[in-house]
């Protein structure tokens, strides 16, 4: 196959209907709905296949959050936004395409070209040191791609999100905490959250037949006690740390999805908000890159 350096297609809101017509498309969704049906039912300490090849991942961004050390916050930065969040992005592009030289085996060298930039895009962004379901999104078409190149198989699913994922977002959750990095394209109190999204949708099929019912997701002891087994109660956690006031002000989405009575219809709903409010929405998509992996046509 012949690899070719991805580029943005997504120009003006009239490449819209092309992007959701194309078979890139389609394949996220397809990607994020297995996902989802993968890990079901299961927590974080269930019995899932873990392959070699993902807990290598998994050291990759070990190594990716050593650096944070290495950059620490500048404290006389403003409350938003801290720069040496810059530093820590600028490593990143420059030891991508060693960290993937290192990960792949060598038949696979070819597609570094096509992954660097969606590993690279996958943190925030560091000319407006802001992150948001965008930065998410890039992950998850890495993710995507490595499935492509066969390099991890349908037997990784449950451990691409139980594993890989929440790895990423303990990543991601400690930078946006070290360099508060803004939300971005936030819709405030009337957002699913300011960073992430797919932690609470494949944090609700976590959840079915559980024991928990979705008016508990919100108790903050429960989130204490049981953050490390779902990846939906880890971002309620998450939000209870950053944020002051009741929940119900500052997170109203969230606040409302604990009033259904069901797991499967909450895991139903967002997977049609993730199409509608993510990849449906020009502001977000208008970053991706394509090539031959993730393609346009």
């Amino acid at each position: 196959m012949s690899y070719t350096s991805p580029s943005r297609k997504i120009l003006g809101p009239q490449d819209m209907p092309g992007w959701l017509r194309s078979s890139a498309y389609r394949e996220i969704v397809s990607f994020v709905e297995q996902l989802s049906s993968s890990v079901e039912g299961k927590k974080v300490s269930s019995n899932y296949h873990v392959s070699e090849k993902v807990h290598a991942i998994c050291a990759m961004l070990d190594k990716a959050e050593t650096w944070i050390e290495a950059y620490p916050p500048d404290s006389s930065a403003s409350r938003f936004g801290n720069r040496a969040f810059r530093d820590w992005e600028t490593e990143l592009r420059k030891q991508a395409p060693q960290l993937l030289s290192d990960l792949l085996p060598t038949h696979s060298h070819g597609a570094i070209v096509e992954l660097v930039p969606y590993l690279t895009e996958a943190f925030g962004n560091a000319t407006r040191i802001d992150y948001g379901s965008g930065h998410e999104l890039s992950f998850l078409i890495w993710l995507l791609c490595l499935c492509k190149i066969e390099f991890l198989e349908p037997a990784d699913s449950a451990a691409i999100v139980l594993v890989v994922f929440r790895r990423y977002l303990v990543l991601c959750q400690q930078l946006q905490r070290t360099y508060r990095l803004e939300p971005a394209g936030s819709h405030g109190v009337w957002g699913l959250d300011d960073y992430q999204f797919l932690p609470f949708y494949f944090g609700s099929a976590q959840l079915f037949n559980s024991g928990i019912s979705p008016a508990d997701s919100i108790s903050p002891q429960l989130a204490n006690e049981q953050s490390d087994e779902y990846l939906y109660l880890q971002g309620i956690k998450f939000i209870m740390e950053m944020k002051r006031g009741p929940f119900f002000e500052h997170s109203r989405q969230l606040y409302d999805i604990s009033g259904v009575l069901r797991w499967e219809k909450v895991n139903q709903g967002l997977g049609k908000m993730y199409k509608a409010e993510v990849l449906g929405k020009f502001p977000v998509v208008q970053h991706l890159q394509f090539g031959s992996l993730f393609s346009s046509q």
